[in-house]
């Protein structure tokens, strides 16, 4: 993106009013029912944080309320994974947008085990079988970089989302045996699961979310210091890839209108990135069929035209 997005000082007034704009939407959708835990969660829940590169964070709505991050979890495995296992993780997960769903059995069955990228779930499995196999304790590998991320202590996964993932997470388990079939999984599959299913449950707010993705938006540099999480290179191909498959089967519309890296999840969350300048992250709980959150959409759309985002300008 060339030079610096022109914003105004009332940041906050302008997510106030996109937040109050967002509210007077139609109810599209509904909480994400088939993930028991989720059902419980208050539809009308808003909020929406943007977390700039200098340290300033601006807030609106239900922004500090913790909600479950879900598939904007493996944005933290992925980035972990690279750097622990470097290059050799992309010979067991591809790079390209799937075309699928998001939990495809058949295209991995074509693809002898080799899921089309980390951001649908097949492709997230291998991740955390490589933290799994390369870990002695993965879980809290992962939540302890997320909490440094965050500058945030108290992230934990919700147990009861937890239990509800493991109970309903039969399609999750097929995929991970047909990969255990092509050799594409080292460790035990339960083991790999309960991974996996303990990271989508892992509970933050859009203020944590905003700040702990802030080396996105930085070539690898944590916002607001000096702490290098990755390299410029590894930070590049992670937005490349939420360019391209961060938002299910919406990722290309998404890019189409709003030309920012982004990451949704089935808890209503919806992060994007804009380099040189922070990270935007919206929430709300009702879910189009797509899987991402019609409100949140907006949100995110909204301010990125309000104060010229794209990356394409």
């Amino acid at each position: 993106m060339e030079g610096t997005p022109q914003r105004p000082s009332h940041t906050a007034e302008l997510l106030q009013d996109i937040l109050e704009r967002a509210r007077q939407l139609p109810d599209e959708g509904r909480c994400a029912d088939y993930i028991p835990a989720l059902a419980k969660v208050n539809p009308d829940y808003l909020g929406i944080a943007v977390a700039e590169l200098d340290g300033r964070v601006h807030i609106a709505g239900d922004a500090q309320v913790p909600f479950s991050i879900q598939s904007i979890s493996k944005i933290f495995g992925l980035v972990l994974a690279m750097e622990r296992v470097g290059e050799p993780l992309w010979q067991r997960v591809r790079m390209e947008p799937s075309g699928q769903a998001f939990n495809s059995i058949m295209q991995l069955e074509w693809e002898h085990g080799i899921p089309r990228n980390p951001f649908i779930n097949a492709g997230a499995i291998v991740v955390a079988d490589a933290l799994v196999s390369h870990f002695s304790a993965s879980r809290s590998a992962l939540i302890q970089f997320i909490r440094q991320l965050a500058n945030n202590p108290l992230i934990h996964a919700d147990d009861e989302v937890w239990e509800s993932e493991r109970v309903h997470g039969n399609r999750n388990a097929a995929l991970a045996y047909l990969m255990k079939s092509f050799d594409n999984i080292q460790s035990e599959v339960p083991a790999v699961l309960d991974h996996y299913f303990y990271q989508c449950a892992i509970s933050m707010s859009c203020v944590d979310l905003a700040q702990s993705l802030s080396f996105l938006a930085n070539k690898g540099v944590r916002g607001g210091s000096s702490d290098v999480v990755c390299d410029q290179r590894s930070a590049h191909r992670v937005n490349a890839l939420l360019s391209t498959s961060g938002m299910y089967d919406q990722s290309g519309e998404f890019a189409f209108t709003v030309g920012l890296p982004a990451k949704s999840g089935v808890g209503g969350g919806l992060v994007a990135v804009v380099p040189d300048y922070g990270v935007i992250c919206a929430w709300s709980p009702r879910l189009n069929s797509y899987g991402n959150s019609h409100r949140s959409m907006f949100m995110v759309t909204t301010l990125a035209e309000e104060l010229g985002l794209s990356v394409y300008n």
